[in-house]
């Protein structure tokens, strides 16, 4: 059935129109919830505006029939532009629709698609890794400030561009693109690998258990939550603007044990800028 969508300045004012809005809403799509709910929305304001004209307008000897309707129309027309706003009535009464319908939320986003795992051996590039991320990425550095980038070029180094992931003992990924380890305060899922320390300069192999996300998404929200909260790294905050400068103040607060980290991830971070200029 089509969606009775009525013109942006028309209020379903009679009962067929809003019984028609009523019907569609009932069959579980979305759309027709949404303008349902506008519509019941600009009735109520319709309403209110009426009450407020009447409690605060006296009759007069100019009064008439015809400025009576003239009034009508312009009370249907501002209710109409007053209703439909994010945030407003109209959602409010969407949700309760839905919830009552038992659908999903028609006012909600959809959700963004969860990245599927990188490709392994032959297939794992660094321009695959990149163009891979890259949608990920830029979400967390709108809520985060961190450069999509440099995550993904420090998520590259770490991994060797989505070859030696971390992977829990099934073989499966752990989604842990940045090497954070699973300190005491750690109460979600882990992974122990063999890797590599260094222990005075002199490199060490060691087993380490590190954080386990359910995507990529996680461990992205979750390294620049450890960045942007953790005292250590308050200096790494300021040095955005450069790819070295942020690599050498990680290094310097002990991201990394490596004497080489700060070159080796300003290399990376590099890499990926130059990927994602030939890709734009």
């Amino acid at each position: 059935m089509a969606i009775q969508q009525l013109p942006h300045n028309a209020l379903a004012a009679d009962a067929r129109s809003l019984n028609a809005l009523k019907l569609q809403a009932g069959q579980d799509n979305p759309a027709a919830i949404k303008e349902a709910a506008k519509q019941f929305e600009s009735l109520f304001m319709r309403e209110l505006i009426k009450s407020m004209r009447d409690a605060t307008m006296k009759s007069g000897m100019l009064d008439s029939p015809g400025s009576d309707l003239g009034t009508d129309l312009l009370d249907q027309q501002l209710a109409v532009q007053l209703s439909g706003t994010t945030g407003g009535l109209a959602d409010v009464i969407a949700k309760q629709l839905s919830r009552q319908m038992g659908t999903g939320d028609a006012t909600a986003p959809a959700a963004p698609a969860k990245i599927s795992a990188l490709p392994r051996g032959a297939g794992a590039t660094q321009a695959g890794f990149v163009q891979h991320l890259s949608e990920v990425a830029k979400r967390v550095e709108q809520t985060s400030g961190i450069p999509a980038s440099y995550m993904i070029g420090q998520a590259g180094h770490e991994t060797g561009w989505g070859k030696h992931e971390i992977r829990n003992k099934d073989g499966s990924t752990s989604f842990n693109l940045f090497g954070i380890k699973a300190g005491a305060g750690w109460t979600g899922k882990v992974a122990e690998v063999t890797t590599t320390e260094y222990i005075d300069g002199q490199p060490r192999k060691m087993v380490a258990k590190f954080r386990a996300y359910d995507s990529y998404e996680d461990s992205f929200k979750d390294y620049a939550r450890l960045i942007n909260e953790s005292p250590r790294y308050a200096q790494a905050r300021q040095k955005t603007d450069s790819a070295y400068a942020f690599a050498s103040e990680l290094k310097r607060a002990g991201y990394a044990t490596d004497p080489e980290y700060a070159a080796k991830l300003s290399r990376a971070i590099n890499s990926t800028l130059r990927l994602q200029r030939a890709t734009a």
